[in-house]
């Protein structure tokens, strides 16, 4: 017998295509190139801290240094699930060069394409673009704070920061 319901739907619904689509969104404004982002730590803020942690050391500078280094760290989580295999050096100086140098390695794994825009909104999600960059700024103002100190302790840093620039 061949009877149907007056209820039961005759065809299966029509799916709806995706409203958004990730690679054809728009640039959010607000978060730099990921050119801009690796260029920023891997020239200008690795020079400033190796200048910043070849100076005098006192407990304040150290454990600012420490944070530093934990802000680069989450940096680098923020772009990539997996830590690096090796052992981080012990040594201050070392560890945040090798933190840095993890932390680029992970930014330039990204696709320049991608990075920036912005999700589809059906998807419900926030880009990772906005995590890095916001990673980045507390790297930024970490480094402040460490110059601050540093300057109270040496004041010809600021002479040492700035020989490069011109």
């Amino acid at each position: 017998m061949n009877s149907t319901l007056a209820t039961e739907p005759t065809d299966k619904p029509a799916t709806h295509p995706l409203l958004e689509t990730w690679g054809k969104n728009e640039r959010m404004r607000h978060v730099p190139t990921i050119e801009w982002i690796v260029d920023k730590l891997d020239r200008d803020l690795r020079r400033r801290i190796s200048i910043l942690s070849s100076s005098t050391m006192n407990e304040a500078i150290d454990t600012e240094l420490k944070s530093l280094c934990r802000g680069i760290d989450r940096l680098a989580d923020a772009v990539k699930h997996t830590r690096a295999a090796t052992q981080a050096p012990a040594e201050i100086g070392a560890r945040i060069d090798f933190a840095i140098t993890h932390a680029v390695s992970c930014l330039r794994s990204l696709d320049a394409n991608l990075f920036g825009r912005r999700y589809p909104f059906q998807t419900f999600e926030r880009s990772k673009a906005e995590f890095i960059h916001g990673a980045l700024l507390v790297i930024i103002e970490r480094v402040h704070r460490v110059t601050e100190l540093v300057r109270a302790v040496d004041r010809t840093v600021d002479e040492k920061l700035l020989e490069q620039v011109a």
